[in-house]
């Protein structure tokens, strides 16, 4: 990819125009937090392409000052892969919400992920369809009473980090709309990924799903209820940080350091870059309030991505080309002639 020769601020991230979600949506610290992040990775800003499908989290390529791509529902990946695919110097993020991923584009998402396509992926959360008003979608807690499920939702909702890990993913991240820092840290470790890079954003819907991400990040239960991952350092949580995860048998469990015979060295080390995925895996699904809910990098492992294996291939073929041409390719192989 190419890097700037000038040193970039978020201001050259931004537009000179009016940003419009709902007054208090998780969206603006998102925006934000991107446009600080980006100039940290070098990139030029000519080299930069958001690329996004339907929803509220989609207008979100007209607010960056940077090319962009708005396309159809549920779409956004497979024109991503096409541009990757046609452009690798370019750097290519994808905005989509949890609807628009995992419902109508939910196959796209599974396949990008296997392929392990080098863009980075950034889902909004919130749990509801917020653009078309309040139906549940794919993430939406079982029972919830929604727009279209007044009697509770009876459909077990999708985990994007069980799907993301079960798909083979390289990459994946989880961050939280209220802080930002984190976010910014995150993003810039997604970019500086080779592969598919997948952070979930747990946002807020102020107007349609207010606070559903409250009883783990807010002020006051954050601690105790979030676990901050860093690669190389113990897992442990809570205000007084005398509590931890550790492996009981085939799942992971919380204990308190120093009771029941626990210390510090029975905790758990966070080891992002081990290709086994079975301790990340476990991680990804954890939820309040048999467990904390882990933020950060959970996953983050190197291995080919299909675009540079596809620009090899190409490669070879021309280097091995035996001058057929186009019409000694068409037929040549096996040829049937239709009477």
């Amino acid at each position: 990819m190419t890097q700037s020769k000038t040193k970039l601020t978020r201001a050259d991230f931004q537009i000179d125009g009016q940003v419009k979600w709902c007054a208090g949506c998780g969206a603006y610290p998102i925006l934000a937090a991107v446009q600080k992040a980006l100039p940290t990775t070098g990139v030029t800003k000519d080299n930069v392409v958001f690329i996004s499908g339907i929803g509220c989290s989609s207008r979100f390529p007209y607010y960056m000052q940077t090319y962009g791509f708005h396309t159809l529902h549920g779409r956004a990946l497979p024109i991503a892969t096409g541009l990757k695919v046609s452009r690798p110097d370019l750097h290519v993020w994808v905005v989509t919400g949890d609807g628009d991923s995992m419902a109508i584009g939910g196959n796209h998402f599974i396949h990008a992920i296997r392929r392990n396509v080098d863009i980075n992926v950034m889902i909004f959360n919130n749990k509801i369809y917020g653009l078309t008003k309040g139906q549940y979608s794919p993430t939406t807690p079982f029972g919830s009473i929604t727009k279209t499920s007044p009697h509770g939702t009876i459909e077990n909702p999708f985990l994007p980090g069980e799907l993301t890990i079960a798909s083979q993913g390289t990459f994946f991240a989880r961050v939280v709309d209220k802080q930002p820092k984190g976010m910014e840290h995150v993003f810039v470790d997604a970019a500086k990924h080779r592969g598919t890079s997948i952070i979930e954003i747990l946002q807020n819907c102020v107007i349609f799903n207010n606070d559903i991400h409250e009883q783990i990040v807010g002020k006051d239960v954050r601690d105790d209820r979030m676990i901050l991952l860093e690669h190389g350092e113990k897992m442990i949580f809570g205000k007084e940080n005398d509590k931890g995860l550790i492996l009981d048998g085939q799942e992971i469990k919380a204990v308190k350091i120093g009771e029941n015979g626990i210390s510090m060295d029975d905790i758990l080390v966070h080891d992002e870059k081990s290709h086994n995925p079975n301790i990340h895996y476990m991680l990804a699904r954890m939820t309040y309030p048999e467990l904390p809910v882990a933020i950060g990098v959970i996953r983050s492992v190197e291995q080919p991505t299909y675009d540079a294996l596809l620009d090899q291939q190409v490669e070879h073929a021309k280097q091995n080309a035996d001058g057929k041409g186009l019409k000694g390719l068409l037929h040549s192989g096996n040829v049937f002639e239709v009477k």
